[in-house]
């Protein structure tokens, strides 16, 4: 709530600031880009955020300073509206509606749900929308197809190679017998992953218990159901609603010696054994050279493709690793044929604690 409150208070510093040195440029969709006197452009970009995670926060600071960076080279300003629905429709609506009615030149939405909201808002106004992590778009319906996305919408895909994650599992557990299925029924992302989960796990005969939860408390006791079931190994697909409760379940997994497996890196951030998938910082840089591309070098957002990216990158949580009894080494020998690059993290609570105490440092 403090960034939403800075950024928000930033946005509105910066805006009076330049009241008296700018002429507003009108467009075909109001646009409130501006000329300074020196002859910078400025452009408002929204950027929206379905819920605070590890993921979502990984690609809205970069995002925000890729921003800044481009800016930088190309002689224009980023002026940034922050918000975060907090994984509210009803807030998502009024921030979409105060988006349009302030007539921002463009509108970044993280997730697909945000996604969805802000293109049922922009119907009539046509603002561009550039999402970031949607990761079946086409599924949802925000874009036509994945080349030609058609209308006002195009942005960037965090697509789950589901069957990869699966030959982590299997490489570090080959006894694998029963695999539960964690997952939130109301994420669209969630869908087509569990789907393939299920696909692939048949096809090995290997059984598998789904369970899921909409709030922390549900997915908790999902978690609790998980362990009593027996599970050998748990599998979460790119979900939103676990990524938010992770911190309060790891533990109970990790003392009940059952590894976790998560379709993105940034889940081992908060207690995971291991993320799986898109690197999460990139696909916030490149979210941003979309805004770009479609602000400043006037390219027509319904034609460009969803950009997705290799799912090669795991992420393993050190910790996790080692209260589970697996020698990291022997994890890494056994992930290296199935990944493109392998890290290592701690929890998020040790990670913000060690990211402090570097910074103060400097």
């Amino acid at each position: 709530m403090k960034k939403n409150f800075l950024k928000k208070t930033a946005a509105i510093l910066l805006s009076a600031a330049m009241c008296t040195s700018m002429v507003a440029c009108g467009s075909g969709t109001g646009s409130t880009a501006a000329t300074a006197d020196d002859g910078q452009k400025t452009y408002t970009v929204g950027v929206v955020q379905y819920v605070d995670d590890a993921s979502l926060n990984q690609i809205e600071e970069n995002i925000e300073s890729r921003l800044a960076e481009l800016g930088e080279e190309k002689n224009v300003k980023f002026n940034i509206k922050y918000e975060n629905g907090q994984a509210d429709g009803t807030t998502l609506n009024q921030i979409a509606a105060d988006l349009v009615a302030d007539k921002v030149d463009l509108i970044v939405a993280i997730a697909t749900p945000t996604a969805q909201i802000m293109q049922a808002a922009t119907e009539d106004d046509q603002i561009p929308i550039v999402f970031a992590a949607s990761s079946d778009p086409v599924g949802a319906k925000l874009v036509a197809s994945m080349d030609e996305p058609g209308g006002n919408i195009t942005g960037t895909s965090d697509a789950l190679n589901t069957e990869a994650i699966f030959n982590l599992m299997f490489a570090q557990n080959p006894d694998t017998k029963k695999v539960g299925l964690l997952y939130s029924k109301s994420e669209d992302a969630s869908t087509q992953a569990i789907a393939d989960a299920k696909a692939i796990l048949d096809e090995k005969g290997v059984e598998y218990v789904e369970k899921t939860g909409t709030t922390v408390d549900e997915v908790s006791s999902a978690a609790d159901a998980l362990i009593a079931e027996g599970v050998d190994a748990v599998f979460t697909p790119t979900d939103n609603t676990i990524m938010k409760s992770e911190l309060a379940i790891y533990e109970k997994f990790n003392e009940a010696k059952i590894p976790h497996y998560a379709g993105a890196d940034s889940f081992a951030l908060n207690g995971t054994f291991v993320g799986y998938g898109v690197d999460y910082a990139n696909l916030g840089r490149e979210t941003a050279n979309m805004v770009s591309e479609i602000l400043v070098d006037g390219k027509d957002i319904s034609t460009m493709p969803v950009k997705t990216f290799d799912n090669g990158l795991a992420m393993i949580n050190t910790e996790t690793c080692e209260e589970l009894g697996y020698d990291l080494s022997e994890v890494e020998a056994a992930f290296k044929p199935y990944c493109t690059e392998i890290k290592e993290t701690t929890t998020k609570q040790e990670f913000d604690a060690a990211t402090s105490s570097d910074s103060d440092s400097q």
